[in-house]
């Protein structure tokens, strides 16, 4: 390497593993996540730290989980005093952040980053700083002449995510964070940089440009689609049911042909992201910089859209909680290389920092699994730890959900394929990842994996003693 290593790393909001061909999706179009995939590390299993946006982000810019960087439920801003890896990387790094943040005062540059691009106005009653400017998205679709509809939450003129959503292509914030970081790219050629993107798709609504990509009535569905999670959690079961009666982005989900619709409607946004992609790799190649920067792709959480009934995210099921994760290091393959095992989000960045040569602080409670990538490290013995904290979060859909919510869980994942979801007020869960991928069998009550079950809680009480939890498990 001719001097330190940019790191490009960029992760989209709520996209499952299945959205990608490396992840054993042969029709998706996605030519260009495709081909970063084709000469990256591809994590085969990589789980996040809590499956919903704020908790998860705050992880995947701190090394730290939920529980002990704050951010616990959606809308709790990252404290100053806790750090990003922004504030991780030397000053010699320019760096920015381009996109949805989600963990406080959106539309300020703050917690180490030299330039900030913001993409969200409807969280401004969230902010702690008064006064705050509209996002950089807003002022950039004015400017192309726009006018926003009135948002009667807080009086202001705002383009909602439904606005967004009937905007071109071009306009999405995909696009808009995509062009930013070609610009950046473009500019910042004489120094290492870190640039942080987040696209805010394939997010809800959906619906967007690309609606008609896919037939719905001939999309691939897997055995978990539509299928009640009976003999689960009361949580899960109770959203299932919910669901069930619900009418999403103008579908009726009381019929198979609306879930249909509004699943090929989802995965259609993904081609957002991909387009975002290929401009930031043109970019990185056209400057010459594509073999001196680490790349790393992944998404802050999943999307049941249709599996085992549920809509959203919030569940430990693999749709919700596994996700993509391409790591893409120049100098040390140009093939794809997968990486068995798990794979936890807390792992990032000190991975990155490692890679990068740098320091990784004490404080962080992931580990490097650089040497995953080398063969010095089997993520087989590795488990990935996630965690959920219901208490705060916006209403569900009925008291019902709302109440199961307010309950804590803990789940470990082990390297050999065995995921155990803990709760002391609900209905455990076991589940055996190598025989049932789809979740569909719970094995928790069966007398036969007593021992299994034991084993696996004490993995997480053992978690919960040297990161500082204290969410009660159930005696077993």
């Amino acid at each position: 390497m001719a001097r330190q290593p940019n790191i490009l790393f960029v992760f989209t909001d709520q996209q499952r593993t299945d959205t990608m061909a490396c992840y054993g999706n042969e029709w998706v179009q996605s030519a260009h996540l495709n081909a970063l995939a084709d000469r990256s590390f591809v994590f085969e299993n990589p789980y996040v730290a809590q499956a919903v946006c704020t908790p998860s982000r705050g992880s995947l810019m701190t090394g730290l989980y939920p529980h002990s960087h704050g951010c616990v439920v959606n809308g709790i801003p990252l404290r100053e005093e806790t750090k990003t890896i922004a504030e991780m990387m030397p000053d010699t790094y320019r760096k920015a952040y381009m996109g949805k943040w989600h963990l406080g005062n959106d539309v300020f540059c703050q917690h180490g980053f030299d330039e900030w691009i913001s993409v969200q106005d409807n969280l401004r009653p969230l902010y702690t700083k008064p006064d705050a400017p509209m996002s950089s998205h807003y002022e950039w679709l004015v400017e192309q002449g726009l006018e926003p509809p009135s948002d009667l939450m807080s009086g202001l003129k705002q383009f909602s995510a439904q606005d967004r959503a009937a905007l071109s292509a071009e306009q999405q914030v995909g696009a808009f964070v995509a062009n930013e970081a070609d610009r950046f790219i473009r500019e910042n050629t004489d120094r290492p940089w870190l640039l942080v993107c987040s696209t805010f798709e394939p997010h809800p609504p959906y619906t967007g440009p690309h609606n008609g990509l896919y037939d719905s009535e001939e999309l691939p569905v897997g055995p978990a689609f539509l299928e009640f999670p009976e003999g689960h959690s009361l949580f899960n079961r109770a959203r299932a049911d919910h669901c069930a009666t619900a009418v999403v982005a103008g579908e009726d989900l009381s019929t198979e042909s609306g879930w249909r619709t509004v699943r090929a409607q989802y995965f259609g946004n993904v081609k957002i992201v991909d387009d975002a992609i290929g401009k930031m790799i043109t970019a990185l190649e056209e400057t010459g910089q594509i073999e001196n920067t680490i790349i790393a792709f992944t998404s802050d959480h999943g999307e049941m859209v249709g599996d085992h009934a549920m809509m959203e995210k919030r569940a430990f099921y693999e749709e919700s909680a596994r996700v993509p994760f391409l790591l893409r290091v120049p100098w040390m393959n140009t093939t794809q290389k997968r990486i068995e095992g798990v794979f936890g989000h807390v792992d990032l960045i000190p991975t990155l920092l490692d890679l990068a040569g740098q320091p990784v602080p004490e404080a962080c409670q992931g580990q490097s699994v650089a040497g995953a990538l080398t063969g010095e490290m089997d993520l087989r013995d590795h488990a990935a730890f996630m965690e959920w904290n219901g208490i705060g979060d916006r209403n569900l859909g009925n008291p019902r959900i709302n109440l199961m919510a307010s309950l804590p869980w803990r789940a470990v994942v082990t390297g050999d394929r065995w995921k155990l979801n803990l709760c002391a007020g609900d209905q455990c869960e076991l589940f055996d990842l190598n025989t049932d991928p789809y979740e569909q069998h719970n094995l928790f009550d069966d007398p036969a994996h007593r021992d299994r079950i034991r084993d696996m809680a004490a993995k997480i009480r053992l978690w919960q003693d040297e990161t500082g939890d204290t969410a009660p498990l159930p005696s077993l």
